[in-house]
């Protein structure tokens, strides 16, 4: 079997095929980025893609690749594939689900940890030597919070969205959810949820965090409307997609004090750039936003469980099988 692997050479060597299936397959790797025609040239026969999940698979590729029977993410996203010319050329688009639960969830709770601390100016005024001043302002104030004090609200539910709520379940805190479709009763006492409709769950937590893909329905829905209907000096979070969120709304929330402060893992048009907007603002508003650079789920351990389902998904087209997590069924 010749699979093409589009993106970081160094992910095949760090997580290579079992032996058992490794004399079966050949494997050719290139950067994204690049043209269609270059990678029909490096491997126009290729039967599987690999790809990066922040990689272009288009159907300019798709459809001049007659042996491919499978698009597989390194990851969780799929939102670049071409899923309609896949589904059309009868090719299965396979996701890592559930690969970095764990880890985008610890990355959740701690940028809420890092808000709530405000772990931003802290860091910065015990480094000016003004630690004292920080510390006996918080004092008088009494406005130090634990996640125990706040109602978090989780807007989607899937693999990372329930491992954020067991562990904030640990902090103590109450934890509301939106979905399109509710959990049973049982599983929300499993998961200590309650559910909300979306609206009322915006006026409700103090914390409110996203776990969605990227759609047509999705994308830029956290927009002016949004971020005005959550409570008073509410907190932000996103470890899903910058697309989700439309960052003017964002800053005009933060400047009229809707928000207390926003925490991104992510922002739209990544590879960002020192020009992003959410970068350019006045010295006010960049103390309110907390900011990762798209690290929560690429943990090493997050990593061999992703390889461990694509080598697993290779082995059953070898067999002849139908892959596992397949995204463009629908």
């Amino acid at each position: 079997m010749k699979i093409l692997h589009i993106g970081r050479e160094e992910n095949m060597e760090r997580y290579p095929a079992p032996d058992y299936i490794a004399e079966e397959i050949e494997t050719v790797s290139l950067p994204m980025g690049k043209r269609p025609e270059d990678y029909l040239d490096a491997m126009e026969e290729a039967q599987v893609i690999v790809a990066d999940a922040m990689a272009d698979v288009p159907g300019a590729l798709i459809r001049k690749m007659p042996h491919l029977k499978m698009i597989h993410s390194e990851g969780v996203a799929y939102n670049r594939i071409d899923l309609k010319t896949a589904k059309e050329r009868e090719i299965y688009v396979c996701n890592c689900r559930g690969m970095n639960a764990s880890a985008v969830a610890e990355q959740t709770v701690f940028l809420m940890q890092g808000m709530l601390k405000n772990v931003l100016l802290n860091d910065r005024g015990v480094r000016e030597g003004r630690q004292i001043q920080i510390k006996e302002g918080y004092m008088v104030r009494g406005d130090l919070k634990e996640l125990s004090d706040c109602k978090a609200g989780l807007i989607g539910l899937g693999d990372i969205g329930k491992s954020t709520a067991a562990l904030l379940a640990a902090y103590h805190t109450e934890t509301y959810y939106y979905k399109r479709h509710p959990l049973s009763k049982e599983e929300e006492k499993q998961y200590k949820v309650t559910y909300l409709p979306l609206e009322k769950l915006l006026e409700t937590c103090d914390i409110i965090s996203l776990h969605l893909p990227v759609t047509e329905e999705t994308q830029r829905m956290c927009d002016k409307n949004f971020f005005g209907k959550m409570k008073e000096g509410a907190y932000f979070v996103n470890t899903s997609r910058g697309e989700l969120v439309d960052d003017q709304a964002l800053i005009n929330a933060l400047k009229a004090g809707k928000l207390s402060m926003a925490a991104l893992d992510t922002l739209s048009h990544e590879p960002v750039q020192k020009d992003h907007i959410l970068l350019r603002q006045p010295e006010e508003i960049r103390n309110k936003l907390l900011f990762s650079p798209h690290i929560g789920g690429i943990t090493a351990s997050s990593f061999r469980r992703g390889y461990a389902m694509i080598w697993e998904n290779v082995e059953r087209i070898l067999r002849g099988e139908k892959p596992m997590n397949v995204v463009n069924e629908k």
